[in-house]
Parts: C-alpha cells; structure tokens; sequence
C-alpha cells in the first residue's frame, strides 16, 4: 500500500468515527452478506448503500434493528438486521 493510500484510509477512518461518535480502534467482528432476495437501497445519511450479494465488514452490532458495517469501498454505515445473512 502506498503511503498516499495509507493516510487516505486513515483520514476515512478518522472521519468515520467522529461521525459515529465511535471510539477505540475500529475491529472487524465478522463479515455477513446482504440477502440476494433484498432489494437495493440508497445510502441516506448514516446508511449504508446497499448492492444484493454484496460482502460487508461488521464494525458493530449497535441494538436488535441494525448493524454498523463498512463496505468494499471502506464507507461505513447503519445496515438493517433483516437484510444480513452469515457466511
């Protein structure tokens, strides 16, 4: 990894957490995928984007109704339960 990709990740990550008011270093729990039955959604302002089949990183599993998860393209965001399927 370049040092260009490096301080660009970290810069996504320190923005990630002030947005989420999450602190500590950030650990990957699991990973789950979006059910392929789901249907697509658009990001909101905390949201994740969505894609069917996609294979998402668990930051945190917040209460009952969703999960903080960040993507392949290192973006975080809020992601329903009832849309997630382990692996």
């Amino acid at each position: 990894m370049t040092l260009k990709a490096c301080k660009k990740e970290e810069k996504m990550d320190r923005k990630f957490q002030k947005k989420f008011k999450f602190e500590g270093s950030i650990n990957v729990l699991t990973q789950m995928m979006v059910d392929p039955a789901a249907t697509e959604k658009r990001g909101g302002a905390k949201n994740l984007s969505l894609r069917r089949g996609e294979i998402l990183d668990v930051i945190q599993f917040t209460n009952q109704e969703q999960i903080l998860c960040r993507n392949s393209q290192r973006r975080y965001g809020y992601v329903p339960r009832a849309v997630m399927l382990p692996l």
